[in-house]
């Protein structure tokens, strides 16, 4: 079905014409992307081949997100692509809504309507709304072509004009983004945070999506806060209200895998062990290093630096282990010559309260592969000392 209201030039891209086209130019390489046009402006209105060819590098891109099925039938704009949540990530969020007992959800700054889909192939009933008027139409579209447009009402609209109160749940995805590129000041979101607080505490459910460096100041009382990774990349944070007011939980996917807060005192500060634990980000944004360390038995190598050393193997979901086999204090030569001495061809730098950038030191220590092995050198500090700490990954049980 053609969106008659859709702006141009995706009201072109939805004609049968333009999805033709939009099939027919998929998978063009840009070096190609010159010659493919000019061939096809022989049959095809140049202004519809310049949007097809622009919406298959978009698809391209969105691959990374949302995976080659789906990406190959969507629409998507630059800013789009750029902020929509990761499929895995919106699909994980949608279930735990589901399973807290939500049925519909008003989807507030949609955009082009990413949440929405997941929330949908969840069961939920969605409301999704976004001000921009080509966004909206790009949500729309999407909603259509995967299915799912009986499930997911768009409209556009300014969201703090909206009721919210047939609802379940509300999920606020706030802009942060602006002329100057990324927002760190949540009350300079598009809308602010504090209007974001007070549409959730409005509501009998609500999740707010976050940036993940939002200090923990910020964080309401009345919110439960989670810190989500995907792949070991931290992706998000999200405040929810009508959970458990004052609980952190990092939750780390795929699995999912979920530690919580439990109020753990800091650990101390001891000698480096055999093995080093590197969190995962989710676990050192929400502040749970504590209860990570508690799980492996282990301490901190610095007071300040999130790396957790102990001296027993303890597999655990929320940190990678490494063997470490050597401390030295942070010397280039000496390292050049240990890795020559050890015929080291693959060197992993990993770098946490160091100055030193880690390309500049592969750079400097490994100027030319001398074999085969490879090592994990880590730029830190132990107690206070500027140390390298050399080592290997213990393996893919530890995770």
């Amino acid at each position: 079905m053609t969106d008659l209201t859709a702006p141009l030039p995706l009201a072109v891209l939805l004609t049968p014409e333009g999805r033709a086209l939009l099939d027919e130019v998929r998978g063009t390489e840009p070096a190609r992307e010159l010659a493919v046009a000019t061939r096809l402006r022989r049959e095809h209105p140049a202004e519809l081949v310049s949007a097809a060819l622009a919406q298959a590098r978009l698809r391209q891109r969105a691959v990374a997100k949302f995976g080659d099925e789906d990406a190959g039938r969507m629409f998507f704009t630059p800013n789009g692509v750029e902020q929509s949540t990761r499929a895995t990530v919106a699909a994980y969020r949608a279930r735990r809504l589901r399973e807290l007992g939500v049925t519909s959800v008003a989807d507030l700054c949609c955009g082009i309507g990413g949440d929405a889909i997941a929330l949908a192939r969840a069961g939920i009933r969605v409301l999704a709304v976004d001000r921009d008027p080509l966004t909206a139409a790009v949500a729309r579209a999407n909603a259509d072509a995967l299915g799912l447009a009986s499930l997911i009402e768009v409209r556009e609209a300014d969201v703090t004009a909206v009721d919210t109160a047939a609802y379940d749940a509300v999920f606020v995805d706030p802009g942060r983004r602006g002329g100057r590129g990324r927002i760190f000041d949540p009350e300079a979101y598009s809308p602010p945070l504090s209007w974001a607080v007070s549409a959730a505490l409005a509501a009998p459910l609500a999740a707010l999506k976050v940036a993940p460096g939002i200090p923990h100041e910020a964080v309401p009382d009345a919110a439960e806060a989670e810190w989500v990774s995907d792949g070991g990349d931290v992706k998000e944070a999200v405040l929810w209200f009508g959970t458990a007011p004052g609980l952190v939980r990092a939750t780390l996917l795929p699995g999912p895998r979920t530690l919580l807060g439990a109020g753990v005192p800091d650990p101390a500060v001891r000698p480096v062990g055999p093995f080093l634990y590197e969190p995962d980000g989710a676990v050192i944004r929400a502040h749970l290093v504590a209860e990570c360390a508690e799980e492996v038995a282990g301490g901190l190598v610095d007071e300040t630096i999130a790396y957790v050393t102990s001296d027993h193997l303890r597999p655990s979901p929320y940190a990678t282990a490494y063997e470490i086999t050597d401390q030295l204090p942070f010397n280039v030569k000496k390292l050049k010559a240990l890795l020559r001495e050890r015929a080291v061809g693959i060197l992993t730098v990993k770098k946490r309260g160091s100055a030193v950038e880690p390309e500049e030191l592969r750079r400097k220590a490994l100027p030319k592969p001398q074999g085969s092995n490879a090592v994990t050198v880590f730029l830190t500090r132990v107690a206070g000392a500027p140390t390298m700490l050399l080592g290997q990954p213990v393996g893919a049980a530890t995770r």
